[in-house]
């Protein structure tokens, strides 16, 4: 009997989702994160599994995963000491960037440090055209020059941007190449290896990120190969990636820098596969973990970007298109020096936790004001694995309720109503950018916290429906096994298209990707990856002709060798360009400036089982109540039903005021809420009129 692994290694807790190949059946499991050594934790959901349902780590025959450990050593700025070479002229790219401000209205307001400072930049005095002509030849020797005075200096790792590399990369892999014999143990990584798309700050700016964290990820990736090697997990490992897909961790040690967001895609993943079976297509996923809250929008399918914001930094990589809008389970409250309550941005993580974990915390933080209102039990939290104190929760509440002068109970309540408008001043809007009118869509919570506070939000909003999925607490995890092997890749071509005239700039854009097509096949067959089937699709980055900035149209279903090729790409662009600007220039020359084409291995998807043959029947569509309690909500105590998840079937209905337990979350269902329980055990909840 084999199963499928997926682990999310989040800044709180490790989740973990073990998946029967044969049945279907998932077993999950949660365990604190130990950030000094990630591995750790790994090793101790592996033992849980072995003790609690004799599934020995050799059962696994699939096991992908997904870290924190990249973009937490971006943010926190703890990766190798690196260098950059790069060509002469350029020596302050980093510095200056795009010369914007993180606020333009702030006077005083500072620009974020260069990842890689000025003392540990070499420049390199070669040049190559933008057509490939060598206007001054590589010295290699002065190469080594350099890179040995940065060593000396420290540099553990290095970056090589040149200009013009995207289209003539010979110097950069020369480069490559010498400094490798030379220096076998320096991590290097050349831009053109990575992502050569045209603009030269921003293939600066991933080489850099890439050599700053990637040694550090290396490290990671083979000592958890051979730590869970030591337990029987022989299975390749895979890791997931920011555009939603997977890749060997070989892949992931070359390009950490796809990692960087691949929890939270991952989350995305797993709700667009847990939504399709319940029937919902149309969702704005909402993943509250323990330091922030993330959303995303479904339509049908997922939306990407082609940029991903993370820290201080742009980052010109495909990925997931998602959004922070807020605080974690673990952000802390506090008060201003005007005396105003606010919440986040920084968070109490897993060490120490909120006050209630009893691991030395004494700030309050939004678990703590769960546990003060009754939403959560502190004997049942986990599972009952993790006692709660709510004697401390009370006591770190205390410091903030006598500086506001409210009761403690009415200060955790402000503590959420802080933390959900917070939320609901950055969703709206974000949505009404993003053309999405919330009311025609339904909220899946998911994540440590997710349910629990997403019914508040979308009462808040105006959200109508609310799903919560069967494990809402690693639905990260659940994702990654449900993702397809998938890598995209890049070539900039900066054609003109003159509709009078197309012949020769369609067959150039045909024949660049015959080329693209044939890299990604070919990385599709390195990875090595068991897949039911595989696709290539195909993208390009199109701007009017002066414009600096483009529109991704979706070229699937345009052949680039039919006669009326030119104006079919034509139609496709304007029509996206209307999409998001309301019209499109009808006269103009365009301009073709980057193909893209995405690799998709389909993994195989697993047959998920319904709860039961059928749905109750209406006599019996009231579930087992386990307890009452009394919870502090609009300002007064509710009596309250708590439900066990595990005992609610397709058919059960409730109503709000309602706590829903189960080992990796609590489901917080307000009053105003009718709730039903369908066929794969989602919860839909309907905000009654």
């Amino acid at each position: 009997m084999s199963y499928r692994l997926g682990i999310d290694i989040g800044g709180t807790f490790t989740d973990f989702s073990l998946m029967n190949e044969s049945t279907g059946q998932t077993l999950i499991a949660k365990v604190p994160s130990t950030p000094s050594h990630p591995s750790k934790a790994v090793l101790q959901g592996l033992a849980q599994f072995s003790e609690r349902h004799a599934v020995p780590p050799s059962a696994v025959g699939y096991f992908v995963h997904g870290t924190t450990i990249g973009v937490n050593t971006l943010l926190e700025r703890k990766g190798a000491r690196t260098g950059l070479l790069i060509t002469r002229g350029f020596r302050d790219i980093l510095s200056l960037g795009r010369s914007r401000l993180p606020d333009i209205f702030d006077l005083l307001v500072e620009k974020p440090a260069p990842l890689i400072p000025r003392q540990l930049v070499r420049t390199i005095d070669e040049r190559m055209s933008y057509h490939g002509e060598v206007l001054r030849p590589l010295d290699t020797e002065q190469v080594l020059a350099a890179v040995a005075e940065l060593v000396g200096q420290g540099v553990e790792a290095l970056a090589i941007t040149f200009l013009h590399s995207y289209m003539h990369p010979a110097h950069e892999r020369a480069a490559k190449e010498a400094i490798a014999k030379a220096y076998p143990d320096l991590f290097v990584c050349v831009s053109s290896d990575i992502w050569p798309q045209i603009r030269e700050y921003e293939r600066t700016l991933i080489s850099s990120i890439n050599a700053f964290i990637g040694k550090k990820m290396s490290s990671y990736f083979t000592a958890l190969q051979a730590e869970v090697g030591r337990t029987g997990l022989s299975s390749t490992l895979l890791s997931t990636k920011s555009n939603g897909g997977v890749m060997t961790a070989r892949s992931a040690q070359e390009s950490p820098v796809e990692t960087l967001s691949s929890g939270p895609a991952s989350g995305a993943i797993g709700a667009r596969f847990v939504a399709r079976l319940s029937g919902f297509t149309r969702l704005i996923p909402l993943d509250m973990g323990g330091t922030s809250t993330e959303v995303a929008v479904i339509d049908e399918e997922l939306r990407y970007a082609n940029v991903c914001h993370i820290g201080d930094f742009d980052i010109s990589l495909p990925a997931v298109d998602l959004s922070s809008i807020g605080a974690g389970g673990g952000s802390i409250a506090w008060t201003d020096a005007a005396g105003i309550l606010k919440v986040g941005p920084e968070s109490a993580g897993s060490e120490p936790g909120p006050a209630c974990y009893a691991r030395g915390g004494t700030r309050p933080t939004i678990t703590d004001a769960y546990v003060t209102m009754g939403i959560v039990d502190p004997e049942r939290f986990l599972g009952g694995e993790l006692k709660l104190r709510p004697d401390l929760a009370r006591r770190a509440i205390g410091g903030v309720a006598q500086a506001l002068g409210m009761e403690h109970e009415a200060c955790a309540e402000a503590i959420l109503r802080v933390a959900t408008s917070n939320m609901y001043s950055q969703l709206v809007p974000l949505m009404a950018r993003k053309g999405v009118d919330v009311s025609e869509f339904a909220l899946l919570c998911y994540g440590g916290a997710g349910a629990t506070h997403g019914f508040l939000l979308a009462r808040e909003v105006g959200i109508q429906t609310v799903l919560v999925p069967p494990s809402p607490g690693t639905l990260c995890a659940l994702g990654s096994l449900v993702a397809d092997v998938k890598s995209d890749f890049i070539r900039t071509v900066q054609v003109m298209l003159d509709p009078q005239r197309p012949g020769e700039a369609i067959d150039r854009l045909a024949t660049t990707f015959e080329e693209l097509e044939r890299q990604a096949l070919g990385w599709l067959a390195r990875e090595r990856i068991s897949v039911a089937d595989k696709h290539i699709l195909r993208n390009a980055d199109i701007r009017y002709a002066g414009q600096s900035f483009d529109v991704s149209v979706d070229l699937g279903s345009i052949d680039l060798g039919a006669a009326d090729a030119a104006s079919a790409l034509l139609a496709a662009f304007k029509a996206a360009y209307a999409a998001i600007y309301g019209d499109a220039d009808h006269g103009s020359a365009i301009e073709v400036v980057n193909l893209r084409t995405t690799a998709v291995g389909v993994t195989p998807k697993p047959s998920m089982r319904t709860v039961r043959d059928t749905a109750l029947p209406s006599d019996l569509r009231e579930p087992p109540v386990r307890a009452r309690r009394r919870i502090f909500i609009d300002g007064a105590h509710h009596d309250a039903a708590v439900l066990d998840r595990s005992a609610l079937t397709w058919g059960h209905e409730f109503n709000g005021p309602a706590v829903v337990e189960q080992y990796d979350t609590t489901t917080f269902v307000p009053p105003g809420f009718a709730c039903r329980v369908d066929g794969y055990g989602m919860i839909i909840g309907e905000l009654r009129s």
